[in-house]
């Protein structure tokens, strides 16, 4: 008699979903890539957000490269160990926020107050993608917080937090004090550029650390 398949480890699972949350984390931002760069949009000068605008030929492709980044957050999370379990519940919330903030789209310009009158999808797209960019950066501080972590992976998380921390609040003050314009424009894709290197380091941490 045949004996029963036995599960497989729960290494080889999470380095299997680390593996694939790299390989979403990839997909995903080179479809949103394609679309910023042949896409209509103001350039450097709108948010990323202006490239899933309904209506624009490369919507779809940003629409998907949106969900794919939304998977690796939430295979990320599942590839952490438990004793990353408060970053991972992080990453798994920046997930969802991402997911949402591809499935409302915003109007045109993707208002944003005080300087511009926002509609409520607007409202809810902005946060969304605020709020799921928040998540991701404290994840990258609680790693860094967690001392049972695995070197490599505190490392590489304290140097992405300290760059990303004040980029954050330099992104908050000019959409407050400045508004729409070049300096948002570029601040937030280089942030939203930390997080994505962030996380394909992270994953190939996870799923290849060093024996």
């Amino acid at each position: 008699m045949a004996e029963p398949a036995r599960p497989a480890p729960i290494g080889v699972l999470r380095s299997a979903a680390a593996s694939a949350a790299a390989g979403c984390t990839l997909a995903g931002a080179g479809a949103v890539t394609v679309a910023l760069v042949a896409g209509p949009g103001p350039g450097l000068t709108g948010y990323v957000s202006e490239a899933g605008i309904a209506g624009s030929g490369h919507a779809p492709a940003y629409r998907i490269g949106v969900y794919a980044l939304a998977a690796g957050l939430l295979l990320l999370a599942a590839a952490l160990p438990p004793p990353l379990r408060v970053a991972a519940t992080l990453l798994a919330a920046g997930g969802l926020g991402t997911a949402l903030s591809g499935a409302v789209t915003c109007s045109a310009g993707c208002p944003l107050p005080p300087f511009e009158r926002a509609t409520v999808a607007d409202l809810v797209h902005g946060g969304a993608s605020i709020a799921a960019t928040a998540a991701v950066i404290f994840a990258m501080v609680a790693i860094t917080l967690t001392h049972r972590a695995s070197r490599p992976l505190r490392r590489l998380s304290g140097i992405a937090a300290a760059v990303a921390l004040p980029l954050c609040a330099a992104v908050g003050l000019a959409m407050l004090l400045v508004g729409r314009g070049t300096l948002v424009g570029v601040l937030e894709r280089v942030v939203l550029a930390i997080a994505v290197l962030w996380g394909l380091a992270a994953a190939t941490t996870v799923g290849f650390p060093r024996r």
